[in-house]
């Protein structure tokens, strides 16, 4: 008798339940039923992995706040794909984000110095927290990627003078690519290779109160095809280039980009804080040679707990991949009762991490992320490739994906007002069927057949 593994989300989590056909009976209802049907002969994307950010905060938080066995325990529960969820891609800033405890990039300088050889480039931040982390994540899961993103040059090469505010100069252009290559060979010498990178993060936003650089769309084409892809190539660098890197409501942006560089550009890197995740196909189907992945998307305070805020994560998730995305990677990894540490001048912070770590108490807790997370990454492995899912009732999204092994992954969420029993088909075959209660996920992995 076939035994299914089931991890589903109501009030509570139930983690990794194997149930068998016999035990299924007691989990359906009299409701009339609703199809969600499989056909593994229709494939889409294939995926990199799920994941969240080595923030300088986030691996402060993890590396110096935790203890040693908390954090032994953490690392094991984010990345090891049997013993924890499986976590397969990490994005880590390149320098400051607006979650670190100070601003600095891999080459700050004294006012009115510069630097174009980069004989002071150093990652040494780096080395103290957030490289000992990612090499750990590796080590529990060989199949982790690993991804890095700027949210600023550093302030000599900038119009601000700042890693606050401004643009790239032109004229720094080639030295802003060397960076990029140092930071990747740097990394490489701590045994980590980087999958892919970004010319900026948020391209389009600006902000006053931490680290950010605008990059129009044609600043970064040019940007790509004419300093860092080349200066790729000359150095043997396989990394790959993403473009944009910011939100769903200007798809015009990675449309430009890749009309101007494209040849250059791996694929196109999103956000969630405004617009649809069709924008994602929208791109994807003018230029369907290039990559798609969602690598940055935050809960917060702004969106109610808890209910409402485990179903934007559940729902927004399955129209990610159902959208092409390679990878949906969530935003700080680890943040404490305050929602920080935040960069000085920051403000109230309304983000919310997988992890809290209270700085006071030293107590660690899994957030409702770190769940919502676990429906996807626990069972849709690297390498799964997404297969066609359709269901008879509006009121259940759902993505499907069949794994390496010959598993099949289907994560369904009830998204209507009423529970409902679902009943699952692969092709004309009837798999199982099984009750939902409203707003609850279910991720059900149907063994190899």
């Amino acid at each position: 008798m076939s035994q299914f593994t089931i991890y589903r989300s109501t009030g509570e989590h139930e983690l990794f339940k194997s149930v068998s056909e016999e035990q299924l009976k007691s989990l359906q209802s009299d409701r009339e039923p609703i199809e969600i049907r499989l056909d593994d002969q229709h494939t889409f994307q294939e995926m990199d992995g799920f994941g969240a950010s080595f923030t300088d905060s986030s691996a402060y938080l993890i590396h110096q706040i935790l203890s040693e066995e908390q954090r032994e325990e953490l690392m094991i529960r984010l990345f090891h794909p049997r013993d924890g969820i499986g976590l397969s891609v990490i994005r880590n800033p390149m320098g400051a984000s607006d979650y670190a405890r100070t601003v600095y990039s891999y080459n700050d300088l004294p006012e009115g110095d510069t630097d174009l050889s980069l004989a002071r480039f150093s990652i040494a931040h780096d080395e103290e927290d957030v490289i000992p982390l990612t090499r750990k994540a590796l080590e529990l899961n060989p199949d982790l990627k690993l991804f890095l993103s700027p949210w600023s040059a550093p302030g000599w090469m900038k119009t601000s003078g700042s890693m606050i505010t401004g643009q790239l100069k032109h004229e720094y252009y080639p030295v802003y690519a060397e960076y990029f290559a140092q930071t990747i060979k740097a990394y490489a010498k701590h045994g980590l290779p980087v999958h892919a990178v970004t010319p900026q993060n948020e391209a389009l936003y600006e902000p006053g109160h931490y680290p950010g650089m605008l990059m129009p769309a044609e600043a970064q084409a040019d940007f790509i095809k004419n300093h860092l892809k080349p200066t790729f190539v000359s150095q043997g660098i396989q990394t790959k280039i993403l473009c944009y890197d910011h939100n769903w409501d200007e798809p015009g942006y990675p449309l430009t980009v890749l009309e101007q560089a494209g040849e250059d550009v791996d694929g196109v890197a999103w956000h969630w804080y405004g617009g649809e995740a069709s924008a994602q196909t929208k791109v994807y189907q003018a230029f369907s040679g290039k990559e798609v992945h969602f690598t940055e998307g935050s809960g917060g305070d702004w969106i109610p707990p808890f209910e409402q805020a485990f179903s934007n994560v559940m729902r927004t998730g399955i129209q990610i991949l159902r959208n092409y995305s390679k990878s949906m990677v969530l935003w700080n990894m680890a943040l404490d009762e305050n929602n920080g540490p935040t960069v000085p001048g920051f403000g109230r912070s309304t983000c919310r991490g997988i992890v809290q770590v209270n700085q006071q108490t030293g107590e660690l807790m899994y957030t409702l992320d770190y769940y919502a997370l676990a429906h996807f990454s626990a069972f849709i492995r690297p390498k799964a490739v997404r297969i066609e899912s359709t269901s008879s009732h509006a009121s259940i999204p759902n993505v499907a994906f069949s794994n390496r092994d010959g598993s099949i992954a289907v994560v369904l969420f009830n998204d209507g007002e009423e529970s409902g029993n679902i009943r699952l088909k692969l092709r004309d075959e009837e798999l199982l069927s099984i009750s939902m209660e409203s707003k609850s996920a279910l991720t059900i992995l149907i063994p190899s057949r």
